[in-house]
């Protein structure tokens, strides 16, 4: 006889079940997120970059 409850199938999660979102989820999922550090990544780049290449300069005589 087929069972005929109204129980969720296996595997998905039944209604009022809190279930946790993977951390990578939750930044690729959040635009502002992905904003800053789209801005901020290139900016401490390019600010190390350009400090090694003033101190790489030889100083004058």
């Amino acid at each position: 006889m087929v069972d005929q409850d109204n129980s969720p199938q296996q595997g998905a999660p039944a209604d009022g079940d809190d279930e946790r979102v993977p951390p990578m989820q939750a930044i690729l999922d959040n635009p502002f997120l992905l904003l800053f550090i789209g801005v901020a990544v290139p900016a401490v780049f390019y600010t190390i970059w350009g400090i090694m290449e003033i101190a790489a300069i030889p100083i004058a005589k």
